[in-house]
């Protein structure tokens, strides 16, 4: 606006006529005053509604980020203690594959001796097979023998072919102990090369082989696993500093949105002083409608009550019984029913009151809306919080800082300026007439007519 103001062109100053030099400018009248004023006011809610709004945007942005980022942080720290464990385990995995090799070298050097026992047992079996051919020979010898004796050899004959048979048997045993004796030597010797660990000029066995091939994993694994988690642990840094920045943050948004509430509540201030000063002001019409309209509930109730439709407890009800599933939430009291069926009597025509009108509805002192414009009086749609939350505003608890200074005052009326959420991400900066609601003597709440600027 200013650089608007310096970029216009500047007209030249008329001199003063003598004539008029002394005259001066009438002082605008007292309502002319209160007038200007309220407008001043009015502008000034106007801004500090849109500041506060923003603010409390940011503060709620600044909010989400804070816990989206401890979450994180909270991830970090259990990825960090995850590769804590896994280095841990791959460190173990090294030592039991160090294990594994020596218990394979172990096997190998007895498995060499299994073969040098296999051969022992192959020239016993040779020598056993020497001894079975000489004692074929000896029994072939006795046998002739025999028979040259005739008649008095038989017998010696008959023990010589028993033994020859016995030394053939003995011999075809000791032969085939020896084949499968030489088929043993040959497979255990490949295993025992297998499994032995590296000579001097000599490739490692395959056992050996796979075992060093996973310890060179199993390695790498325990390098990244650290790597992994020094990078953690410098990111962990790095987030706890994040978060003690956007805390202090914050905490700073928090201390702005207090000064610019102190800021609204002097705008609001000026603007009840206007009004009660009895100076017609462009708010006036809309005090006037809530209050008129807060006493016509007020007789309604009273009527109930009398005619016993509805007992005090129930109406001054505030055990807000959850409506199971609903998103946003909604509650029911005891009350409900009898606000559905005499409150849209007063709201609804005063939506025609102004086509600045938002809303108008009542609520009990503690923010809630039992039943709201028909507009906005709809039944919820399973898991479509977008729609219910612009549709569906009934049965709802508005309790910050607008809806519970309307429901809780006391006095006449109060007039605010606030930011409202239309859904969708729409906001539109109104003002509200509350005037309370009293049964008995006893106050319930009150009535809230929004309207734009």
């Amino acid at each position: 606006m200013l650089a608007a103001f310096r970029k216009a062109p500047v007209a030249p100053v008329a001199p003063v006529e003598p004539a008029l030099a002394h005259r001066q400018v009438p002082a605008p009248a007292p309502n002319q005053l209160v007038t200007m004023m309220s407008g001043h006011a009015s502008a000034m809610g106007r801004e500090a509604a849109e500041v506060r709004g923003a603010i409390d945007d940011t503060v709620k942005s600044a909010n989400a980020q804070a816990q989206a980022l401890h979450a994180l942080a909270e991830q970090v720290r259990e990825v960090t203690q995850s590769q804590a464990r896994i280095a841990e385990h791959s460190r173990a995995s090294l030592d039991a594959v160090a294990r594994a090799g020596q218990a394979v070298q172990a096997v190998g050097d007895e498995v060499g001796g299994i073969v040098a026992t296999l051969r022992q047992v192959g020239e016993a079996a040779n020598q056993i097979t020497q001894v079975a051919l000489q004692t074929r020979l000896v029994a072939f010898n006795a046998s002739v023998e025999a028979k040259r004796a005739g008649e008095a050899g038989r017998g010696f004959g008959v023990v010589a072919d028993a033994v020859k048979d016995l030394a053939s048997r003995v011999q075809a045993s000791s032969k085939a102990i020896m084949g499968t004796m030489g088929q043993l030597d040959t497979r255990i010797a490949a295993l025992a090369r297998e499994i032995q660990a590296r000579r001097d000029g000599q490739e490692p066995g395959a056992v050996h082989t796979a075992l060093a091939q996973v310890k060179a994993v199993v390695a790498d694994i325990d390098a990244a696993a650290t790597a992994s988690q020094q990078v953690c642990a410098a990111l962990d840094q790095h987030m706890g500093a994040l978060e003690t920045d956007l805390h202090r943050t914050t905490q700073h948004l928090d201390g702005t949105l207090k000064r610019t509430e102190t800021f609204l509540q002097i705008s609001e201030q000026m603007i009840e002083a206007v009004a009660n000063a009895g100076v017609e002001t462009v708010d006036t019409p809309f005090i006037r409608a809530a209050q008129q309209a807060a006493r016509e509930i007020s007789q309604l109730l009273e009527d109930a009550l009398r005619s016993r439709s509805i007992s005090e407890a129930d109406l001054f009800d505030e055990r807000y019984a959850a409506v199971p599933g609903s998103n946003p939430q909604q509650h029911l009291t005891r009350f409900v029913a009898l606000a559905e069926r005499l409150f849209p009597a007063v709201q609804e025509p005063l939506l025609r009151f102004s086509d600045k009108v938002v809303f108008c509805i009542a609520v009990d002192r503690n923010g809630y809306v039992p039943c709201h414009n028909r507009a906005y009086n709809n039944a919820q749609r399973p898991g479509d919080v977008l729609w219910n939350t612009a549709h569906c505003r009934n049965r709802r608890i508005f309790n910050d800082r607008t809806g519970l200074a309307s429901g809780r005052n006391q006095r006449p009326f109060l007039l605010q300026t606030y930011r409202r959420d239309m859904g969708g991400g729409q906001f539109v900066v109104m003002k509200e007439a509350a005037a309370p609601i009293t049964v008995g003597g006893r106050h319930w709440g009150g009535v809230r007519l929004a309207f734009r600027f």
